[in-house]
């Protein structure tokens, strides 16, 4: 290949954009138009119409053409096809549907009775364990296994099986045990958990007396008070394995009855075989023949469900029986817990029996005259526990059998369950439950009797701060009569405000902030927040409080989102100075910003704001230390960021540009932020352009000059090397679009003065990846950029230019690389495009080299010598390429990508040019590794633009061109 002489394409951009654009059609109105919106046929069959007859809900346009996709469907689609089987069917299955209705709708029913607005156990079960904590030293009775739990064999006697099992039964409760003293209360929980593997094990080796015998000493542990505190958590420790007793035996008896086919879920008493049947009322005589009350109470609560394979109305008729049994035990925390257990079991198996569970509160209500009795009285003396600390033990119990009553329940009877409270008079314990129990709606619509039943209940049983408490849970939920609200948060606040204790009190003031920012102004809100700041502050209270005083502050902005009201309550700034601690200070502080970005729609510049915001957003940028996760301090950018879009001083420039310099000091550690700031300031100075309508007086000229060394001055303190490349050819052609030419000099030079600083490899989401791709496209958009930039007079010609391509040229690129070459391909265009008489495009105001050189020779020789010497760089790759067999399609693309630009920017006419053309065309054809589709398109564009009429030489460079194939 000879050295060739470059001479660029003259170019007539308007004339070849006319060539390619579309031609125009005229479309008359009303006809089809593929934008149009697409009406769907939807086919239904007519009742009674003939076989294939459809009505039609809406037809398409009949103007319009056959949608291809429907037309494949012969008309009917299959969503239509399936629609119309089903309704002609239905009339057909309306008899076959009968067998089994009664069932079904009963099974129905049952499941319509607890739904998902019921919360289940589960959810109370680790609040329980987490509240009743002891540290007292327990003891547990542990069953020591022997073989006699093993099931006897099949060839002995009925009445001989029925003697061992009464046997074994009374083995367990004679003996067999070994008592554990001095347990921790995780030690026991451990030893319970023990005890539930042990039943799983026992059952999954066929010794089904020996799992019978855990659960029945598990139960009887039940009626051991003498740890009182404890209670509560042993109850949810020990009815766990009662549940899987449960459901162990349930299971057993199901899979009994599923043997040859499986029993359907609605199943009723003929469908169960005699087998299971005989098994399923051998372990109802087991559980009767257990002496006493409380185990033989709880385990056979426990199998409840077990009565649906032995009579239809067997659990209709136990449950009562269960209920008046409870009244048998004589300490009244155990019944309340055992009534507890039945209501559980109850609403899991026969919700709609809700007759037992009423019964079971009107007994409960009796029990509360033991309380007050001499053994009570005498057990507290004797655990040092005092009557309010006890009377919370019930808690648990109380409100789980009033939620389980109340649920669904009709109006009646929650105002009858109310009066008998009413009448007990002095139950605050009672009335606690029922308040935290009964819906949101019937407490609130009755919230001025509620309080007045808080005021005749005594001091010193339980507090009426509690009481309050729950009241304030229940507002929170539903609305009061709006004539009574005042008057309910005045007497409120008057309990609140006189607790003593500051976690008492910030507990229920948490609760009553939700009720005032519902239904109150930002003056009642700041009277609040000053009285918990009067309450906290002594002693540093606050400092035990953080998770409470959170949910004031969430609870605040879930109900006030105009922050200038907000910033303007005078104790809401000093309420966040309480928040000291650095982690939980942080929080807030996110929690607010991510309010503002979601709420705040306007731009905003009222001071209160900006001094508040940029007070929160500097306390989220200092907690960002060396320990920071990176995930961390993109979080906290991404909500500064978000404030900073949202300051707006509107046509006050200048301020604008001080907010903007402020916070460049103010958040100087969190890369993203300076980034953005960088765009704000570049945006500034294009709306000032905008403004001034691309003519600056000398006081704009000056302030975009400052918003150009805003930017220059802040690029270099970014760390990511890419970072600071874009934004110094952002800024440089926001210099150049505001006639600032030297400010746009200064950063295209810093620009490419950082280019040896870019490493060969990135990180990027956490893995190394080449930089290189990163690299061309920056250098491509400086290139494109450059067309427009005027030569510096004291530098020479093209002096940017030949800086950037000495830059490449020295750059240290990765080996086996064509990306340095693949530079040089891309700015051939750019100095075709330079030579042209009239550039393809400009920026106003701007004088381009287009006017300063005017077509000047010797400013055309620079570029065409400038041109042969890349061209020639490109060759010497090519060649050395051509030594190398692996190369072979590295070298075929870059052949191609060169002899495009030769056929875009160079002039064909010149011989050697057009040689060259044709040499690199058969160059990258020579291995078969072009595409023949590019190939052919490529011929067929050549063959167009031969017919223009300045364009006629390529006629005979067509015919030199010839497609080959892979040899």
């Amino acid at each position: 290949m000879a050295a060739v002489q470059w001479r660029s394409r003259g170019r007539n951009y308007d004339t070849e954009l006319q060539r390619c654009g579309p031609e125009a059609a005229p479309v008359e109105f009303g006809d089809y138009h593929p934008l149009k919106p697409i009406m769907v046929t939807d086919t239904k069959t007519r009742r009674g119409a003939r076989k294939g007859s459809t009505s039609s809900s809406s037809s398409s346009s009949s103007s319009a053409p056959a949608d291809p996709l429907s037309s494949m469907l012969d008309g009917t689609d299959p969503l239509s096809m399936f629609a119309a089987a089903s309704a002609s069917e239905a009339p057909t299955m309306s008899h076959s549907a009968s067998t089994g209705d009664l069932g079904r709708k009963r099974r129905e029913k049952e499941e319509e009775a607890v739904g998902p607005d019921f919360e289940p156990w589960s959810s109370k079960r680790g609040e329980i364990l987490a509240r009743f904590t002891t540290t007292e030293k327990l003891s547990i009775n542990l069953f020591m296994g022997s073989d006699k739990g093993k099931a006897p064999s099949p060839g002995s006697a009925v009445s001989e099986k029925v003697r061992t099992r009464l046997e074994e039964l009374d083995d367990l409760e004679e003996g067999s045990q070994r008592e554990l003293l001095n347990l921790s209360q995780q030690d026991y929980a451990n030893r319970i958990e023990e005890l539930n593997q042990s039943l799983k094990e026992a059952w999954a080796s066929d010794q089904k007396v020996k799992a019978l015998k855990i659960v029945i000493q598990c139960s009887k542990l039940l009626s051991d008070t003498s740890v009182i505190q404890f209670y509560p958590s042993k109850f949810v420790l020990i009815t766990d394995i009662l549940d899987t007793f449960g459901r162990l035996v349930y299971d057993r008896i199901w899979t009994m009855c599923s043997d040859p086919r499986p029993l359907p879920e609605s199943f009723t008493v003929e469908d169960v075989n005699d087998t299971a049947k005989e098994t399923c009322l051998n372990w109802f005589f087991k559980i009767a023949s257990i002496r006493e009350l409380l185990p033989r109470l709880y385990v056979e609560a426990a199998i409840l469900k077990c009565n649906r394979f032995l009579n239809k109305s067997g659990i209709q008729e136990t449950l009562p029986r269960l209920t008046a049994m409870i009244r048998g035990i004589g300490d009244p925390l155990v019944a309340a817990y055992t009534r507890a257990y039945l209501c559980r079991v109850g609403m899991e198996v026969a919700p709609h029996l809700k007759d037992s569970l009423n019964r079971n509160f009107f007994d409960l209500l009796g029990t509360f005259r033991q309380i007050s009795g001499e053994s009570v009285q005498n057990q507290l003396v004797l655990q040092r526990v005092e009557v309010p600390e006890y009377l919370t033990l019930y808690s648990p119990a109380i409100n789980w059998i009033l939620q389980c009553i109340a649920y669904r329940a009709p109006e009646p009877l929650l105002t009858e369950m109310m009066e008998r409270c009413k009448k007990l008079g002095n139950n605050a314990l009672l009335l606690n439950s029922v308040m935290r129990a009964f819906r949101p709606e019937f407490v609130a619509a009755r919230a001025t009797d509620f309080i007045g039943m808080i005021k005749d209940c005594d001091e010193t049983g339980f507090p009426k701060h509690l009481l309050f408490g729950s009241l304030g849970r229940s507002l929170a939920c539903a609305d009061p009569p709006e004539s009574e609200r005042l008057t309910i948060l005045n007497e409120a606040w008057k309990v609140v405000t006189k607790v003593r204790s500051p976690q008492d009190y910030v507990n229920c003031a948490e609760i009553w902030v939700e009720f005032t920012c519902r239904h109150f102004t930002k003056r009642e809100v700041n009277t609040v927040l000053a009285d918990i700041i009067k309450h906290m502050t002594p002693d540093r209270a606050f400092e035990d409080a953080y998770p409470q005083l959170q949910s004031v502050i969430r609870k605040i902005l879930t109900y006030f989102h105009d922050f200038s009201v907000l910033f303007s309550m005078e104790r809401f700034l000093p309420f966040l100075d309480m928040f000291q601690k650095d982690s939980v200070r942080v929080e807030v502080c996110r929690s607010i910003m991510e309010v503002f970005i979601k709420h705040q729609v306007e731009p905003t510049r009222d001071p209160v704001i900006l001094n508040a915001m940029l007070h929160i957003c500097k306390t989220m940028h200092d907690s960002v230390n060396a320990l920071t996760l990176e995930d961390e301090k993109r979080s906290l950018a991404l909500l500064i960021i978000g404030f900073i879009r949202m300051v707006s001083f509107g046509r006050d420039f200048e301020q604008q540009l001080s907010f903007c310099v402020e916070a460049r000091a103010t958040f100087c550690n969190l890369e993203p932020v300076l980034v953005q700031l960088i765009h704000t300031v570049n945006q500034l100075a294009m709306e000032t352009s905008r403004v001034m309508r691309g003519s600056h007086s000398r006081k704009t000229a000056a302030f975009v000059r400052a918003c150009a060394a805003y930017s220059f001055i802040t690029i270099p303190s970014l760390s990511s090397i890419f970072s600071r490349l874009s934004l110094y050819l952002l800024s440089g052609q926001v210099a150049l679009a505001n006639q600032c030419l030297s400010q746009a000099d200064a950063f295209l030079k810093a620009a490419v003065s950082i280019l040896p600083e870019v490493p060969r490899s990135i990180s990027v989401e956490g893995k190394l990846r080449s930089s290189e791709s990163f690299l061309l496209d920056f250098i491509n958009n400086f290139l494109a950029t450059l067309l427009v930039v005027p030569d510096h007079p004291e530098h020479g010609v093209l002096y940017l230019v030949r800086g950037l391509l000495n830059m490449v040229q020295d750059y240290t690129w990765e080996d086996n690389s064509d990306a340095k070459v693949r530079v040089y391909v891309s700015a051939l265009p750019l100095l075709a495009a330079m030579s042209q008489e009239t550039y393809l495009y400009s920026i106003p105001k701007v004088d381009s080299n287009e006017t300063l050189y005017g077509g000047d020779p010797k400013f055309l020789s620079e570029i065409n010598k400038l041109c042969e010497t890349l061209i020639g760089q490109i060759l010497d790759h090519l060649k050395a390429l051509g030594r190398d067999e692996q190369s072979t399609r590295r070298q075929g693309a870059l052949a191609f990508s060169l002899f495009g630009v030769l056929l875009a920017h160079g002039d064909l006419r010149n011989n050697k040019l057009s040689q060259l053309a044709v040499n690199l065309w058969n160059l990258s054809h020579k291995h078969g590794y072009c595409e023949t589709r590019v190939s052919v398109r490529t011929l067929e564009y050549i063959k167009h633009q031969a017919l223009q009429p300045d364009m006629s030489h390529l006629t005979d460079t067509v015919q030199r061109l010839a497609l080959q194939s892979r040899t």
